[in-house]
């Protein structure tokens, strides 16, 4: 194999133990404007990164570009980043795992659907799109894009593992217009199996996410029992999950500190972290090249434990989780995070609230987040609930609370989960209180 050079380089430069990790993606995307192509790529793309152990000590690097110099560069590099480490956490090249559960994914009849039905169907939802509400004034851009890609990792312990995926995702925008007030939407869908895709379906729910927010006005600033959609809670929950990351518990920066087996949130709440199940984010190791499981982090509103890497697992004298996740420097990381459904559908959530408040877009999470205390405040889009229905759309509104108190205070869990492209699957759900500002 061409990459024995990197092994053997590493070895003569006094590295003992040296790993490889191979990232090979090929892009295509294309968009449209009014009909005609305004964009067509394909892009190919490698990264490489290198670490290496030196009397304990972890060095790394990385490169785009593999040649017999890039190679020694790295080597170099490595040696390099070594001296300089001044922090005493042990460091691993792992040995492999005595098992694998192998799961895939990847779709080989993506590549093979038609060049010109893919450009058919985005035409198509372009046209559908301008031609779906009179209020429409203009269809803010349409575009596809597919990936395919494959990760090798290898190290001087002989292991040698490979994972390949491939999605797609079509997407569209529209722009509509009432009285003087005007309103943008956007909604795609995420597959890998193309003949899942409604060109119709998702036209129809991108002219909705714009006109249904026409009219719109803020209601009166004060507390209101919410229905979160499920965009909104796969936007918070990643905040909320990374108090289980086992490097911010080290570094005392983590809300869940000395919780494991306590009640943190409500018992209608399970969050699994999910790697072996067969989505478009399946995989069977880490980026250690651990063997990944599914588990619970959350069950039933009780902390179950820690997500864990090599590093931060023997720190605390711990198995891994298999959650370690990184380039040349290695954190941790959920793989597919799933919050369990429950039995009632979006109409029962209304019913329940009574008069409330549905908050359908959440921005701001940056600034607007303070990952140190969970305290929040971001500009927010939504609708009055009132009578149990959902009724006008509200403009200009804040939503403010507490990430920790806001997972104990979801009183009921919605059975409409959506797939997200940030490697997350939601339901909505119905918070007891949250602050909303408007008038």
């Amino acid at each position: 194999m061409k990459y024995d050079l990197f092994f053997k380089l590493a070895k003569e430069a006094g590295i003992e133990q040296a790993e490889l990790r191979i990232n090979q993606k090929r892009e295509f995307s294309m968009s449209l404007f009014h009909g005609e192509m305004d964009k067509y790529e394909v892009n190919d793309g490698w990264s490489f990164f290198a670490r290496g152990l030196i009397k304990g000590k972890m060095g790394s690097a990385s490169i785009s570009t593999w040649n017999k110099a890039n190679a020694q560069y790295l080597v170099n590099e490595i040696v390099n980043n070594a001296k300089v480490i001044e922090d005493e956490d042990p460091a691993f090249i792992f040995e492999g795992s005595k098992k694998y559960h192998k799961v895939s994914t990847f779709n080989k009849e993506l590549e093979n659907v038609d060049l010109n039905k893919k450009i058919a169907d985005l035409r198509e939802l372009e046209q559908l799109i301008a031609k779906g509400d009179k209020r429409v004034i203009e269809v803010g851009g349409v575009a596809y894009v597919e990936h395919k890609g494959m990760t090798t990792l290898l190290n001087s312990k002989g292991l040698k593992l490979t994972r390949k995926t491939n999605y797609f995702f079509m997407y569209g925008q529209a722009v509509a217009k009432e009285n003087d007030q005007v309103k943008s939407g956007f909604d795609m869908f995420f597959e890998n199996n193309y003949s899942k895709l409604d060109v119709k379906a998702l036209a129809k729910t991108i002219v909705e996410a714009a006109t249904a927010q026409l009219g719109g006005e803020a209601c009166k600033s004060g507390p209101y029992k919410v229905v979160l959609d499920r965009d909104v809670v796969a936007s918070l929950l990643p905040a909320y999950i990374s108090s289980a990351d086992s490097e911010e518990v080290q570094k005392h920066t983590s809300l869940f500190i000395g919780k494991v087996g306590q009640k943190i949130a409500s018992k209608k709440i399970t969050i699994e972290d999910k790697p072996l199940a067969k989505t478009i984010f399946a995989t069977y190791f880490d980026d250690e090249g651990v063997a990944t499981y599914n588990k619970p982090i959350i069950k039933n509103g009780v902390l179950e434990g820690y997500l864990y890497n090599l590093t931060t697992a023997a720190k605390e004298g711990v198995q891994t989780t298999g959650n370690a996740s990184g380039g040349a420097k290695m954190g941790v990381a959920p793989h597919f995070l799933v919050m369990k459904p429950g039995k009632s559908s979006k109409e029962d959530l209304f019913k329940t609230v009574g008069d409330g408040v549905y908050i359908t877009e959440v921005s701001g999470l940056h600034a607007g987040l303070d990952a140190r205390t969970g305290n929040f405040s971001l500009q927010a889009s939504g609708f009055l609930i009132k009578d149990g229905k959902k009724d006008h759309p509200l403009d200009v509104i804040t939503v403010s609370g507490n990430l920790l108190k806001l997972f104990e205070d979801i009183l009921l869990v919605g059975n409409d989960s959506k797939l997200a492209q940030n490697a997350i699957e939601t339901p909505s759900v119905l918070v007891k209180k949250l602050v909303v500002g408007g008038k």
